[in-house]
């Protein structure tokens, strides 16, 4: 069965982003593209069970408007219109609807662009993505605002956030899955960040910092050993936050960058925790997020 990556489409930046990301893992895995778009429910009128049918018509024909350019924008991106299939669905939530699209389809990965309110070249958690983020079965990746006019011509290395814990293995695992799927490089990123209360002023703050990298680097050099069927590399940045160390580590254009889910949340769900979703909020490229206990792709 060939397997299916499902695009958010919307009228807008954030639609295209969404777009030029989707046909970029489309080309690279030989997925085909549902594009589909969201649009309100009619509510009710004129009495018990009765809807505006005019509204309803309108509102069915702006989706359908959407999901035919959306069409149109991937055969220019080289998707075979063979491989595109436009999906029109009816929900309040746009992200709850995605999520239903998602399981209807059988997608394997749902990927969306930033809230329109974000800062060019980072991607911004609006209300679509706030509801995949905490509930989406399948993985989730995000283009940041403006990636469709930049776009790099394919994609060339996944970096997988790796903090050691207890449950790591199984993250670990499915992030070298995606990596091998879409046929790049894997590398293992793990950000030490200056322990609460250790302020940089302090004499020993160096040292403590330091002590915490090098430990990070042993960490993830037995997590290099976990990894079977694709080239792995590992890196440890220090900094005083996720954003300023993650701001330290270089970057290809055709980067990804993968989290976990956090712990707490549903077993086989995404759900945007609060290292991951500092990320999320910092990345300078595409962020992949994978559902709690997800298996290799």
């Amino acid at each position: 069965m060939t397997p299916r990556v499902l695009a958010g489409c919307s009228p807008d930046e954030r639609g295209d982003d969404a777009l030029v990301l989707a046909a970029l893992v489309a080309r690279a895995t030989g997925a085909a593209v549902i594009a589909a778009n969201v649009h309100p429910p009619p509510w009710p009128a004129r009495g018990p069970g009765s809807v505006d049918a005019e509204w309803l018509a309108y509102l069915r024909s702006r989706a359908d408007e959407v999901v035919s350019d959306a069409a149109g924008r991937l055969a220019e991106l080289g998707v075979p219109a063979g491989d595109v299939e436009p999906r029109v669905h009816a929900h309040r939530g746009s992200g709850r609807g995605l999520i239903e699209v998602a399981e209807e389809t059988g997608a394997a990965l749902v990927v969306i662009g930033s809230a329109p309110r974000g800062r060019r070249g980072r991607i911004a958690v609006g209300s679509t993505a706030d509801q995949l983020l905490h509930g989406s079965p399948v993985p989730v990746l995000l283009a940041p605002r403006g990636y469709g006019a930049e776009a790099p011509a394919r994609l060339e290395r996944l970096t997988a956030a790796y903090w050691r814990r207890r449950d790591a293995d199984g993250p670990l695992g499915a992030a070298a899955g995606w990596a091998a799927t879409l046929d790049v490089p894997v590398r293992l990123l793990t950000l030490v960040l200056r322990p609460p209360g250790v302020a940089a002023r302090f004499r020993d703050s160096g040292e403590v910092l330091e002590r915490q990298r090098r430990r990070a680097e042993d960490d993830l050099a037995r997590a290099a050993g976990l990894v079977d069927g694709v080239p792995v590399t590992t890196e440890a940045v220090a900094g005083a936050s996720v954003g300023k160390a993650l701001a330290a580590v270089d970057m290809l254009p055709g980067e990804v960058l993968t989290c976990q889910s956090g712990h707490h949340g549903p077993l086989r769900k995404v759900f945007l925790g609060e290292s991951s979703g500092k990320i999320v909020r910092s990345a300078p490229r595409p962020v992949l997020m994978l559902p709690r206990g997800a298996s290799p792709a």
